[in-house]
């Protein structure tokens, strides 16, 4: 180190000057070495060159991860403020004040049961706000059902009876479309009067229950069935045993019981207008043309004719009860989810008014 070389400047140099490398030749020996080494890349510049690179790399994937955290977060946020809106907005819709004479329509389509939107407690508030409406001068029921739960069904038939007895002057009329079949038509019987198309399809006032046989398919698979009750007959019906006579007889018994009961329903709303055949509670159905004649219906007509020319009223509101959109938000329960999952969905055999 020179003498006048600052303190602030201080190097230090290896042995043999700045120009040692070790292991390398002295003075004319080491001239070729110095020459390669000043015509290769400068090292420096290259790792200066591959930590720029990598600092890019990681500056777009921490950008990347920071787009998408934002989504997220905005999405979250949206679904929130969504839930939030919903959970204020999910209740039963109320029916709107109408400044003119109208005509309320409650559609009731599709299997008739409960969790369905079809099912009593969704269907009954909205016939309490049609006869508590003023300005409602007529209910028309506008019926695309094959039928469904015999109880979903007779609960609406008697809360129709029982708010036309409240309300004797605001008149209640069916009108079946495509089908009005076995609750459909249960529930139709509650009505004034009943109307369809030349071409609906009316009646099959019966009951059925419906199940399978697995008992030789599973000796083949050698599958054996284990099943463990406490009650002789709590496992009647079982698809996995083999059929019994008694319990046979015993749920037709039931069957047969709960078909009376339509029976009795229909023979109540429809009265002297039924046909003598008794052909008609034997489970048949019949076309509109061919239900008039039997004394099914009362005609054949529209929804739209009903308004204008039975109820006479030009102007009508939905009444039809709708899927709360919290529940749609929130999707099914979870057995409902592990069904979707698997295909699979347990159900007891149970009666079903179905064609």
């Amino acid at each position: 180190m020179s003498q006048n070389t600052p303190p602030d400047d201080v190097r230090i140099e290896p042995p043999g000057g700045p120009d040692y490398h070790p292991g390398e030749p002295t003075g004319e020996e080491k001239r070729p070495r110095r020459e390669k080494t000043e015509a290769s890349p400068d090292w420096a510049r290259d790792a200066l060159l591959d930590m720029a690179r990598h600092g890019l790399v990681e500056q777009r994937r921490t950008r990347r991860w920071k787009v998408f955290f934002r989504f997220v977060s905005v999405a979250l946020v949206v679904w929130s403020l969504t839930l939030i809106t919903l959970l204020f907005t999910a209740g039963d819709r109320s029916a709107p004040g109408l400044a003119k004479p109208a005509a309320a329509v409650i559609d009731i389509s599709g299997l008739i049961a409960a969790g369905e939107t079809t099912e009593a407690r969704r269907v009954i508030p909205q016939l309490e706000k049609a006869f508590k409406q003023e300005n409602v001068k007529g209910i028309v029921l506008r019926l695309n059902t094959p039928g469904g739960s015999p109880v979903q069904s007779s609960a609406i038939f008697n809360a129709i009876r029982e708010l036309k007895q409240e309300y004797p002057d605001k008149p209640v009329y069916a009108v079946a479309e495509d089908m009005a079949a076995s609750g459909g038509y249960f529930i139709a019987a509650a009505a004034d009067e009943i109307y369809a198309n030349p071409s609906s399809i009316v009646g099959s006032i019966g009951v059925r229950m419906d199940s399978f046989g697995f008992v030789d398919a599973m000796e083949k698979l050698g599958i054996e069935r284990r099943l463990l009750t406490a009650g002789e007959n709590k496992a009647i019906g079982d698809p996995f045993s083999p059929t019994d006579p008694q319990e046979t007889e015993y749920l037709k018994g039931v069957l047969g019981e709960i078909h009376e009961q339509f029976i009795a329903a229909v023979k109540t709303g429809r009265g002297d207008r039924l046909d003598d055949d008794e052909a008609i509670f034997s489970g048949l159905f019949y076309t509109g043309e061919t239900a008039l004649e039997k004394g099914l219906i009362d005609g054949l007509d529209s929804v739209r004719g009903v308004i204008r020319d039975r109820i006479g009223v030009e102007h009508q509101i939905d009444l039809t009860p709708r899927s709360n959109r919290l529940e749609k938000l929130l999707g099914a329960t979870a057995e409902e989810f592990g069904s979707a999952l698997t295909g699979i969905k347990s159900e007891p055999a149970r009666p079903m008014m179905l064609p």
